[in-house]
């Protein structure tokens, strides 16, 4: 094969331009579209990277509420569990309160319960005492025992209180004064001459003496000067022993 340089020679300006055609149309617009791919995917590449960037901060951000969440729900059930403690300690405060009320009530109506029987008991003593003392003073009372209250009665005439004096000096206004002596067993003249001595010398006026008798005295007497009455008997002083025995508190 002999070498032809004029065919060297097209051939070579043949290869350059098909160079030229190629990189023309063909490398330049590939070399075009490799570098937007490879501008897509390094775009592509920091968006991605930008997402895992703000996924992580997120993760970070929930890591840091759930934390966060978990303090705050730690604290809340603590402060729960205060609450709850105050308030069952203010349950049972108020309870022990109510409870010891309700004893201090119970007391007083157990101290008051016991006064009233302690008084009733008190009372009823008192009661079976005048009655026991009146059977006694019946069976054991006589002229003697009324004539010791006629010498109490007369000493008692002679050291009246001044307020007593006083109103039997006011009987002397009038012109006649009527004075009624019961006694339980009947008195004897010298006894009655004795007493009417004594009312002549306090009241300076006419008297008009009345004597009754009357059994339920038990023993001694009971002197009516008009609205004063003077008493000095058995039966007077059994009654007011069980007027204190039933008198209220």
């Amino acid at each position: 094969m002999e070498f032809n340089l004029s065919t060297f020679v097209l051939e070579i300006i043949n290869f350059l331009i098909l160079i030229w055609i190629l990189q023309r149309l063909f490398y330049k617009p590939l070399l075009e579209v490799i570098t937007k791919r490879k501008q897509f995917i390094d775009q592509s590449l920091s968006d991605a990277k930008n997402l895992q960037q703000q996924a992580e901060q997120q993760c970070s951000r929930y890591e840091n509420r759930q934390k966060l969440w978990e303090q705050e729900k730690q604290a809340a059930i603590a402060a729960l569990h205060r609450q709850l403690e105050a308030e069952r300690k203010a349950h049972l405060d108020k309870l022990n309160a109510d409870l010891e009320q309700e004893r201090q009530k119970a007391n007083v109506v157990l101290s008051k319960q016991r006064h009233e029987l302690q008084q009733q008991a008190e009372k009823q003593a008192l009661r079976n005492g005048a009655k026991f003392a009146g059977m006694l003073l019946q069976q054991s009372a006589g002229c003697e025992l009324e004539a010791r209250l006629f010498t109490l009665l007369i000493d008692n005439l002679t050291t009246l209180p001044e307020a007593c004096k006083l109103c039997l000096t006011m009987f002397g206004t009038k012109k006649s004064v009527p004075v009624k002596i019961t006694s339980a067993y009947p008195l004897p003249i010298e006894m009655r001459q004795q007493l009417e001595q004594k009312l002549d010398a306090l009241i300076n006026s006419q008297i008009n003496f009345q004597y009754h008798q009357d059994k339920a005295l038990i023993a001694g007497l009971r002197m009516d000067i008009g609205a004063w009455v003077l008493n000095a008997n058995l039966q007077h002083e059994l009654t007011g022993f069980a007027e204190i025995a039933n008198e209220p508190e």
